[in-house]
């Protein structure tokens, strides 16, 4: 086997079907890798390479259509009938001859994501993912080219056959989807020769192990239908040989129906089981938060999503498959719109976009615009809109916690003091929550409601009243959570409002802090990018930026019989606040000015026969809850905002749970226009034409012998 193993893969580079091969591959591979991922700056390799998925149905056919019909033209597949190896190591040793070329040109592209990594930030894990199923993709396609080669004895009809399987294979999916948008028995056991779907997983950033079992299976059956149709050319017309067809045919039926058997029962197991998430922002892998929300369901909750399951948004599908395997209580439909166009009128008599979901629990549901799962903005390059995160987790857990909940917390946001209202992300972190969001205006209110489960003073620009502030200080003595930030263009000393930061022992301290180290600010030392302890008030933090602009600090004593403070956010010790901003002369330290460090984001909770009984937050910017600023740091501003509602609001059933949103953005790769080129053109044009050469030159050469 070894002999002819070498045999074959030498005549691939003996003839030019070889270099053919691999300078076509690497041809249009580095077309798309340098319209992508050199002149667009995409870090993902996948993108270059599901470009290319039509590729393999034009190149496996010219790389195996002489593999077994040349054999059988030239009578020399007499030999393999007679040879002393058997018919099933000939084929073999053919194949894996085939798989080795193919491997070599899979070899070059596997060395463009560490090229890539000369330029900046790679995922890793998703370029080698996409790479590893396309390779997969590849070898199936082999094994298919393979066997149509057996059936003939002309190259031509081979390669055409081979095209036609392959693309058979290709259209699967959408030949199904117009038998039937829902699926069935019949259309699951023609998806098992549906080419390219196990590949999207492997594109889309999951090492899917139900892809594996897929592609090898597949391979493995046609190249067992390959030794057996080579096979059945020893069987005569005589009653004793078609006893032996029939056993082959009927070998081949179980082996085809073992094949399908085999894929059916890997689709059906759990996607946390056959899908590895390897994508950088684990897009598809549930939290730990919703994990255990899951574990503690007791009720059960449909979730139908307004598609046809083929047409459905693949990543919103498989988060869906994760929901479901994790929990018995989870059930998913699909509800195409064409066959059931009024279904969510059930639910909300307002339209929906096409891949919305419905959250239902008994009479309790909730709607999910298909706008809401994913997070846009604006590209100002090109004025238009650019997907930049995904939100289905958050939004999922959130309605799961909506629908099974029966008492949802209120959080009071004060107003008439010139506060500023809470909008964009930071608005939706308290709808993610499950939190009522009422406004409080204390001149109407004889106190903080009772059902508070936490009071936002977001920026207040005036003072407060005597009346109001001892309003607000009874309901922190009473076990009140408050939210605080302060407003550095607020009207004088604000004694009142003074005074409900000392309940708690917290005082402002005058000016506005300049950071004086460049790596703890952002362009203006008033942009700062503070220190984030850790914290559970910081979990979605990480070790990424708070975004932090036109900042006050705050003093606190340095111990309480009864409070624990615990700083959130610091500067360094270079940092100064500015007394006199306006007549300042430097961000460096002047005569009145105070010196750093400085805590600028402060936790300080009250302890009472040993539990927390209260809460006091202070940020020192009511700008930190700004949009503008959240978006210099891809939402991490809006995940801490998240963190504190978290914590601060709990039910009787659990503490609200806000999943943040899962970035999309991949950091763009920064290639200069020249070197783009020189590496664009190299893969593109010079290497394909290198091994095309050398290939026409060793055929000549050959010819000449």
């Amino acid at each position: 086997m070894r002999a002819i193993l070498k045999r074959e893969f030498k005549s691939y580079f003996q003839n030019i079907i070889g270099w053919l091969y691999l300078a076509a591959t690497l041809a249009l591979y580095g077309l798309y890798f340098f319209a992508y991922n050199l002149s667009l700056g995409y870090a993902k390799v996948s993108y270059s390479l599901n470009a290319i998925t039509f590729l393999v149905l034009i190149t496996v056919p010219v790389l195996t259509m002489r593999s077994l019909a040349e054999e059988k033209k030239s009578k020399t597949d007499q030999l393999i009938l007679t040879a002393p190896v058997s018919v099933g190591k000939i084929v073999l040793a053919k194949y894996l001859a085939m798989a080795a070329v193919h491997t070599i040109a899979m070899l070059f592209v596997a060395a463009t994501p560490l090229l890539l990594l000369l330029f900046g930030k790679v995922p890793i894990g998703e370029s080698y993912a996409a790479i590893l199923g396309f390779w997969l993709y590849g070898l199936l396609c082999i094994a298919i080219g393979l066997f149509v080669s057996s059936l003939t004895e002309s190259q031509v009809i081979s390669a055409v056959l081979t095209f036609v399987f392959l693309f058979m294979g290709f259209m699967m999916s959408s030949v199904t989807g117009m038998f039937s948008s829902a699926g069935n028995i019949v259309t699951k056991i023609l998806n098992c020769y549906d080419l390219v779907t196990p590949l999207s997983s492997f594109l889309d950033g999951c090492l899917s192990l139900t892809g594996i079992v897929y592609y090898t299976t597949l391979a493995a059956l046609f190249l067992f239908l390959t030794a057996q149709s080579i096979q059945k050319r020893r069987f005569t017309v005589s009653a004793k040989k078609l006893k032996l067809g029939a056993f082959s045919a009927g070998l081949s039926a179980v082996a085809i129906a073992l094949t399908v058997f085999v894929n059916l029962f890997a689709a059906e197991l759990p996607s946390t089981v056959m899908e590895l998430d390897v994508t950088s922002s684990k897009l598809y892998s549930l939290t730990e938060d919703t994990k255990e929300i899951l574990k503690g369901l007791k009720k059960d909750v449909a979730i139908y999503v307004i598609a046809a399951e083929k047409s459905a948004d693949t990543t919103v599908s498989e988060t869906l498959k994760r929901y479901e395997d994790s929990s018995s209580h989870i059930k998913v439909e699909y509800k195409d719109p064409t066959v059931n166009p009024g279904f969510y009128q059930q639910y909300t008599q307002e339209n929906i976009s096409m891949g919305s979901l419905i959250v239902v629990c008994g009479e309790v549901s909730r709607v999910i615009d298909y706008q809401e799962l994913f997070e846009t903005e604006v590209d100002y390059t090109t004025y238009s809109q650019q997907t930049t995160g995904y939100d289905g987790e958050g939004q999922i857990t959130s309605a799961l916690q909506y629908v099974t909940n029966e008492n949802m917390p209120v959080v009071y946001q004060l107003t008439g003091h010139g506060e500023t209202e809470l909008s964009g992300n930071f608005a939706k972190a308290v709808e993610k929550a499950n939190v009522t969001m009422q406004s409080l205006h204390l001149l109407k209110e004889d106190a903080v409601p009772k059902d508070a489960a936490a009071l936002i003073i977001n920026g207040p620009a005036s003072d407060f009243s005597e009346d109001d502030a001892e309003k607000v200080r009874t309901y922190m003595k009473n076990g009140g959570n408050v939210l605080v930030s302060l407003n550095y263009q607020a009207d004088g000393e604000m004694k009142n409002f003074a005074s409900v930061l000392s309940e708690y022992g917290v005082t402002r301290v005058t000016g506005l802090i300049a950071e004086g180290d460049s790596d703890r600010y952002y362009q203006n030392p008033f942009y700062l990018l503070p220190d984030v302890a850790s914290s559970a008030y910081t979990s979605s933090v990480g070790s990424n930026y708070i975004f932090a602009p036109y900042v006050q600090g705050v003093s606190y004593p340095e111990s309480s019989e009864d409070i624990t403070y615990t700083p959130l956010l610091t500067t360094s010790d270079s940092a100064v606040a500015k007394a006199d901003t306006a007549n300042a002369t430097t961000y460096a330290f002047e005569e009145g000015d105070a010196k750093g460090p400085f805590t600028i984001g402060l936790l300080a909770e009250r302890q009472k026969d040993g539990e927390t009984n209260g809460r006091l937050i202070v940020y020192g910017s009511f700008d930190i809850f700004s949009d503008s600023a959240d978006q210099m740091v891809s939402g991490t501003n809006s995940g801490m905002f998240a963190d504190v509602l978290s914590n601060f609001v709990q039910t009787e059933d659990a503490a609200a749970v806000v999943i943040p949103v899962k970035s999309y953005e991949t950091a763009q790769l920064v290639v200069t226009a020249f070197l783009g080129r020189v590496i664009g053109l190299s893969i593109l044009i010079l290497l394909p034409v290198l091994l095309l050469l050398t290939g026409i030159v060793i055929w000549a050469k050959r010819r000449k012998r």
